[in-house]
């Protein structure tokens, strides 16, 4: 029952975090956002893979010290706080998500409007001014 709320509070979390925005960068950090303003969020995907290596570390190849290693950082004392870390580190992927993102980086534009394959805001408005003036 306690999980379950902690995904519900999770959920929630992203939905008023996406009605925050106006304009969101979906990306990793191997495509660094740039041309950011005021109120523009980022939100990088592969955050939960760099927050979990950061929390676990280095496990070992050993499946049964892997499962200690694992085992000792989860009965740690700071582990809620780390447990954390790693829930907020989805918020965004689970927002990517619910808005139906095929790929990224994406900027995107009040939750409605979506400009593909760069991370650079400035260059997406450019492009979605392009697509307005076009129709």
């Amino acid at each position: 029952m306690k999980r379950r709320n902690r995904v519900f509070l999770l959920v929630i979390g992203c939905v008023a975090l996406s009605a925050q925005a106006a304009t969101v960068v979906y990306t990793d950090s191997q495509h660094p956002p740039t041309g950011l303003g005021a109120g523009h969020q980022v939100v990088y995907l592969d955050a939960p893979e760099t927050v979990q290596r950061e929390v676990f570390g280095e496990l070992s190849a050993d499946p049964r010290q892997a499962e200690q290693q694992a085992k000792a950082i989860l009965q740690s004392p700071d582990w809620q706080q780390k447990e954390q870390r790693i829930a907020q580190a989805y918020q965004g992927v689970i927002q990517a998500y619910g808005l139906g993102l095929k790929k990224y980086p994406a900027v995107v534009f009040g939750d409605r409007e979506v400009v593909y394959g760069t991370a650079d805001v400035a260059l997406a408005e450019a492009k979605r001014a392009e697509y307005k003036g076009a129709q």
